[in-house]
């Protein structure tokens, strides 16, 4: 992937973070600076499961996010542990 589609990958992910819940918004927000902290791109693992992890429903996602309930699915758990971290 050339840096330039990997740039419009994550411009598109980010969009697709802005969300209906505020507190979701923040915590994307979070994510988002810490990530720029720390480099600015996602790896191609990372991308794939956030895409997964952001097309939940918004009172899904946030159940997931906030602890509510929890998934099976190692890959977006342990995104969503990052996210909590952050």
């Amino acid at each position: 992937m050339t840096n330039e589609e990997r740039a419009a990958r994550n411009g598109r992910l980010r969009w697709h973070c802005r969300r209906a819940l505020l507190e979701l918004d923040i915590v994307f927000q979070r994510f988002w600076q810490h990530q720029e902290a720390n480099g600015g791109d996602l790896d191609d693992e990372t991308a794939t499961t956030l895409e997964r992890l952001l097309a939940l429903e918004d009172h899904d996602l946030w159940d997931l996010v906030s602890g509510r309930t929890a998934t099976d699915d190692s890959q977006l758990m342990g995104l969503v542990e990052r996210l909590r971290q952050t």
